[in-house]
């Protein structure tokens, strides 16, 4: 078998010797032989294929755990798992684009919000409901639905529900109060994010640092022309708009296929929530639920029951239909002209 140097493998596979040693600690890339004298390392020929791909990944900005997962896998599961990442990567991508934008707008005042009369003349009318489902011993899912604030949470581990409720009741006071506390359309997404780390904390005092416990939070604030939304996890927040159904979350997932997060609430880690404004119009229809909805209904189902106008009791019985192997949790928020 023919062994190059570090320094040689180093070279032919565009990978730093720095890089070679700290991916053989992470057993990423073992060196086929390592010198029991000295400890020098040295590669084999045939180990540059996946030197490469490691190589390759790193340049897309895959993270070291996601790749090693990667290289553990056949070419054609490897190859999905990429494109999962990358949809990731775009996904994320486009939310920090609208943000950056609305930020430059605001900055350079060329966003004015004055004259959206509008907008301000719209109110949410929202209806919720949750459900343990066919399977679960108990329903660990809490939901909130008040005059200016939706959200969802999905707790897992022994103090789920428990969870759950910390993060939602942390919250709560942006509903609660008089006004407010925001300075601007700016400051929507500051309180917002401040509320999410709150109750980041709430959770990781109740579980006591570890991962055991935590939970998922998807939440949607009116300002009276806008809609802040905070989103870790895998709950989800879809906007039915014109007949089409777009998901506006994106699934905090280790990959796609597996249950496991990658960001939750919980775990004495301190939480990035994605933010995002969105500008509602009037028949705008908003869906905020736990996964126990879209592991069971495909999103063309639930499309078809938010054009059909039903709503969270429908599309509920719509997962216990299917099986509803997980609590089953629905808010449906429609944008609609204000009454009074």
């Amino acid at each position: 078998m023919e062994l190059l140097t570090i320094g040689a493998f180093a070279r032919v596979s565009r990978l730093s010797p720095k890089a070679l040693r700290l991916y053989d600690e992470l057993a990423l890339l073992r060196p086929a032989r390592v010198d029991p004298g000295t400890g020098y390392r040295y590669y084999a020929v045939g180990q540059l294929g996946r030197a490469r791909l490691v190589a390759w990944l790193r340049r897309l900005g895959m993270p070291l755990a996601e790749i090693r997962a990667v290289c553990a896998l056949e070419p054609g599961e490897a190859a999905r798992e990429i494109g999962a990442y990358w949809a990731r990567v775009e996904a994320e991508t486009a939310m920090r684009r609208d943000l950056a934008a609305f930020l430059v707008d605001q900055l350079t005042g060329t966003l004015d919000t004055s004259g959206r009369e509008p907008m301000m003349m719209l109110e949410l009318k929202h209806s919720a409901r949750t459900d343990r489902g066919l399977v679960r011993p108990a329903n660990q899912d809490t939901l909130y639905a008040g005059r200016r604030l939706l959200a969802v949470a999905d707790g897992f581990g022994p103090a789920g529900l428990a969870a759950s409720g910390a993060a939602v009741a942390a919250l709560r006071y942006l509903d609660e109060a008089e006004t407010l506390p925001l300075d601007g359309e700016l400051g929507v997404l500051g309180a917002l994010e401040d509320a999410v780390r709150a109750a980041g904390a709430a959770v990781a005092d109740l579980a006591g640092g570890t991962e055991e416990d935590g939970t998922t939070l998807t939440a949607l604030l009116w300002t009276g022309s806008r809609l802040a939304l905070a989103h870790i996890g895998d709950s989800r927040a879809y906007l039915l708009r014109g007949g089409e159904l777009y998901r506006i979350t994106q699934d905090h997932r280790v990959s796609p296929q597996e249950l496991l997060l990658s960001k939750a609430l919980g775990g004495g880690v301190d939480p990035v929530p994605d933010l995002r404004l969105q500008e509602p119009l009037e028949g705008d229809r908003y869906l905020l639920c736990s996964d126990g909805l879209t592991e069971a209904v495909p999103d063309t189902r639930i499309r078809e029951l938010l054009v059909a106008g039903s709503g969270p009791r429908e599309l509920v019985a719509a997962a216990l239909a299917a099986g509803a192997p997980d609590n089953v949790t629905c808010v449906v928020a429609d944008m609609a002209v204000a009454t009074g």
